[in-house]
């Protein structure tokens, strides 16, 4: 008979540190799938308009609430799905910390039911990676055979009829990423070394993330640009949005990390979001001074990086309610990459704008004790 610790594999046991959104998900996608009577494209799980309702949360027919998975315009999402029901890829374009592999993770658990078929883009990433490998020593014994062929994401999703992801393609060398050009025009993938090709199956699409304000970038060419159709995630509109998707989102992580419960944080987080969203703009909230504009992109997921981390610091060694002594080092460390130029600009904002705003003393004072 099985022990306890037989059944924390695969299944989202606790014992996964971040379960896929297709398994951490499954009841919402479930219930989802039981009410919607739409039309689905061929090999989806559910309908174009399920999957939205999918990312954008909601409460449906039987009581289920869905817990929204993007923030932000859901005119966005209703394009991004619809692109996905066509022959044209997706390509989901921002700053980092818009959300990109946030959306194309639970994009591909809900039409494919599996988000796994993924590439991460580097500057090492190779067309084999892209294509297929070979099993060295099966091809060595035998020559290349089908045995020998290591498929790729991207050849599985073609042979299941399913959504594959590269995320950060303009990573990748611009040769490397033409390797993509045959696969989403003529929809098959050619192995010349068995004399054959994998057609793919209905249902096979391609979502791929990226960014242009990061170093190393490989802008795309005009051939592989056109078999895709980009959208632009832009970055939160306003303060409150930020602040309830950093919130949300530092809600999943201390779960998932089980970090102890503390005192809610959303004064912290609020201020945070705010010190960010002003010096990413170079403008006060009030527009009444203006800021020198950091190196860094200070973005969403910085914030929740800033938040989480300040919430072990004060669950495991603090009072056990989120401080300023918590965040301040994270700000600091997310705002001065630059010791220079990084370390000018938020000196003169510690000290021309946090210094004289009320209800900051704190804050002020954290951050001066770590110069």
């Amino acid at each position: 008979m099985g022990s306890a610790d037989d059944d924390r594999h695969g299944d989202g046991s606790t014992d996964i540190l971040r379960p896929h959104a297709e398994v951490q998900y499954a009841a919402e996608l479930a219930a989802l799938d039981a009410c919607d009577d739409r039309e689905r494209p061929p090999n989806w799980r559910l309908s174009p308009w399920a999957v939205v309702a999918y990312l954008m949360g909601g409460e449906l027919a039987d009581g289920t609430v869905v817990s929204p998975k993007y923030v932000g315009k859901r005119r966005l999402m209703e394009i991004a799905v619809a692109t996905l029901a066509t022959d044209r890829a997706l390509l989901l374009l921002g700053v980092p910390g818009t959300a990109k592999t946030w959306v194309s993770e639970h994009l591909s658990a809900a039409i494919s039911g599996n988000s796994t078929l993924l590439v991460q883009g580097t500057a090492g990433t190779t067309e084999e990676t892209l294509r297929y490998g070979w099993n060295y020593a099966r091809l060595l014994a035998d020559g290349p055979s089908e045995a020998a062929l290591v498929p790729s994401p991207i050849y599985r999703a073609m042979q299941t009829g399913a959504i594959a992801r590269v995320e950060e393609l303009t990573r990748m060398p611009s040769d490397v990423q033409d390797a993509l050009v045959t696969a989403l025009s003529e929809k098959s993938m050619p192995i010349p070394e068995l004399d054959s090709e994998v057609a793919a199956a209905r249902g096979f699409n391609l979502i791929a993330t990226a960014n242009d304000r990061d170093r190393g970038v490989n802008d795309l060419s005009s051939a592989l640009r056109r078999r895709f159709n980009t959208v632009v995630l832009p970055l939160p509109e306003s303060a409150d949005e930020e602040i309830a998707i950093v919130a949300q989102r530092v809600n999943e992580l201390g779960t998932a990390l089980s970090l102890p419960a503390i005192a809610p944080a959303a004064d912290e987080i609020r201020r945070i979001v705010t010190v960010f969203r002003e010096l990413r703009e170079g403008v006060t909230a009030d527009g009444a001074t203006s800021l020198k504009v950091p190196s860094g992109t200070l973005s969403t997921a910085e914030a929740i990086s800033v938040v989480t981390n300040g919430l072990s610091l004060a669950s495991h060694f603090g009072t056990g309610s989120l401080s300023a002594d918590d965040v301040a080092a994270g700000v600091v460390g997310a705002v001065v990459r630059d010791p220079v130029h990084d370390g000018v600009a938020w000196r003169e904002y510690l000290e021309g704008v946090v210094a004289e705003r009320d209800g900051w003393g704190d804050f002020y004072e954290a951050c001066r004790a770590l110069d």
